[in-house]
């Protein structure tokens, strides 16, 4: 990760999978099996979130994975900096894009009283409230802001963000009898970078593609988006769930539903995967999937990959 001075805009992949990882703790599908046995087939990902700076001196965290400290520790731009004293992180804030336990469950592990910021839509923002456990983040060192959908928010000096609701569903341990699959509102958003004339998208849940969305997306500079699985009934099948990707506010990557049909028309310069399950295939280097999703221009993320358009 470079430390650079000069002001442009850096992402980079610190997880790439969905919840659970890869490979899943308990998991003995194919995909984990390979991850364990033949890393040179199956590279293993931790769960999803970004790092994004515009000076590489000064960083902010899209999400917060329960693999944050594993996920900060192989990155030296965000360990503490010499010469700023004994406590110190170049972390500045931290924004969710919703309240899944894989994007949160890392804020517990930065409470060790060096301030920093987290956004959130107000909806995300009343989850953690709710939860007592969070209030290990002392108010005197983590100020809490809420973000409104369609609003810009300055994560760091110079980077200004926008975010947006795309459809999706509230987090699993939220969910009561009925479930509303592909609302938009405040449980699941999109993250707009915008710098220096270029124009970057982060979404790593969506439910569906709706026309609206197609159109803020068209013309990107890169579009990093929600590549959970790669069939609908792909952990049915596979034997190890029973929800299908829709159910799960997730929409499959192939198909005539799924996400590279949906956005083949746009025009984007670079697509990239991420959130991806752990019985994925398209996470097998040599698998037909893989090569399908690479002849369709996806690139497939994984962790450490560097994003500079």
């Amino acid at each position: 990760m470079s430390n650079a001075s000069t002001p442009r805009l850096r992402i980079r992949v610190l997880g790439a999978a969905a919840g659970g990882g890869l490979p899943q703790w308990n998991c003995r599908c194919e995909v984990c099996r390979l991850a364990r046995t033949e890393p040179d087939r199956v590279t293993p990902r931790t769960q999803s979130s970004l790092a994004v700076s515009v000076d590489g001196q000064r960083w902010a965290l899209i999400n917060c994975a329960p693999e944050v400290l594993t996920q900060l520790h192989r990155e030296p731009a965000l360990h503490p900096r010499e010469g700023s004293g004994d406590r110190h992180t170049p972390i500045e804030s931290v924004l969710l894009t919703n309240g899944d336990v894989d994007h949160v469950a890392g804020l517990l592990s930065l409470r060790e009283r060096s301030p920093w910021r987290l956004y959130a839509t107000p909806e995300i923002h009343g989850v953690l409230r709710h939860n007592p456990i969070f209030n290990v983040l002392a108010p005197d060192c983590v100020e809490r802001f809420d973000v409104a959908l369609d609003s810009s928010v300055e994560l760091l000096p110079g980077l200004a963000v926008r975010i947006f609701a795309v459809p999706g569903k509230t987090a699993l341990y939220l969910e009561g009898d009925e479930v509303e699959i592909g609302a938009e509102g405040e449980a699941t958003i999109g993250v707009e970078f915008s710098h220096q004339g270029q124009r970057l998208y982060y979404i790593p849940g969506c439910a569906t593609l709706t026309p609206a969305l197609a159109t803020r997306l068209d013309g990107a500079d890169a579009l990093l988006f929600d590549g959970t699985l790669w069939r609908d009934d792909e952990m049915i099948t596979a034997g190890v769930g029973r929800k299908t990707g829709q159910r799960m506010g997730h929409m499959p990557m192939s198909g005539a539903a799924g996400s590279i049909a949906a956005l083949a028309g746009l025009t984007l310069g670079r697509r990239i995967f991420v959130h991806i399950n752990n019985t994925n295939p398209v996470l097998i280097e040599d698998s037909p999937e893989r090569r399908e999703a690479e002849q369709a221009g996806w690139e497939i993320a994984f962790d450490g990959m560097e994003i500079e358009p």
